[in-house]
């Protein structure tokens, strides 16, 4: 069970919020109120944490009394990703999130028993290494002409959304939701804009706060139909890995 100064410092939190219990339980996704929390009888749950620092930019450190910052500055979101995924040895592998597993990423994103369910690649060549990247497929048209719908991207995690680039193209992981856009940053805005290469789809402007992960497209992969299946994905995978091998090399 959690300690009692963090059941404290939940309270402190709703009462300096000004909300009851009732109204605070609504807000964070809690059954009924959030009185059985603060008496330490429901475990604080994951995503009451991660609600807190959505809503209110509580930082869970603090919460936890390992940090004395209360509030984070979100405009410094991290969108480093929340789980690194390695093989036997210890070395980075690469995870390929198919469209039906996209639908649930953003969902299971700190989840660490949720990546084992897919497919797994090691990088074979050395410009893969000492970082982490992760192949996502492509769903429906907004990337027309670039991707089209069931291409595969292979992404690279960013630190920060600093090191957000205008030219390059971005899986970005919202609450809800996997996409790949080019990301827009404004002068004097805190605001970040999602485009769309096709222009049939309008660009819209979405909060730093709302975005969990953002991968850096690096290379697309076109599959032929016979890579529906895992072992004919993968097998495709390393024979696009050795294509791209001869490439560097040359």
């Amino acid at each position: 069970m959690e300690n009692e100064s963090t059941l404290k410092r939940f309270t402190d939190i709703r009462r300096e919020l000004g909300y009851t219990q009732t109204e605070f339980a609504k807000l964070l996704g809690v059954k009924n109120t959030t009185a059985d929390i603060e008496r330490g009888r429901t475990k604080l749950s994951g995503k009451v944490v991660a609600e807190l620092l959505r809503q209110f930019k509580i930082n869970p450190l603090w919460l936890f009394g390992e940090s004395d910052q209360k509030h984070l500055d979100t405009s410094r979101t991290s969108v480093i990703p929340k789980v690194v995924t390695v093989d036997n040895s210890d070395n980075d592998n690469m995870v390929m999130v198919n469209a039906k597993a996209a639908a649930g990423y953003p969902q299971n994103i700190s989840d660490t028993s949720w990546y084992r369910q897919l497919p797994a690649f090691d990088m074979p060549i050395p410009e893969f290494r000492n970082a982490t990247y992760r192949g996502f497929q492509v769903e429906g048209d907004s990337m027309l002409p670039n991707l089209r719908p069931n291409d595969w991207v292979l992404a690279k995690a960013i630190e920060h959304i600093d090191h957000v680039s205008p030219n390059k193209m971005y899986v970005v992981v919202l609450q809800d939701s996997v996409m790949v856009k080019k990301i827009e940053r404004k002068p004097n805005s805190n605001n970040i804009t999602l485009v769309s290469l096709n222009e049939t789809y309008p660009p819209y402007e979405i909060k730093p706060f709302q975005i969990q992960e953002i991968w850096e497209v690096s290379s697309k992969l076109t599959f032929n139909v016979d890579a529906t299946t895992e072992t004919g994905l993968l097998k495709q995978l390393q024979e696009s890995m050795e294509e791209l091998k001869r490439q560097i090399a040359k």
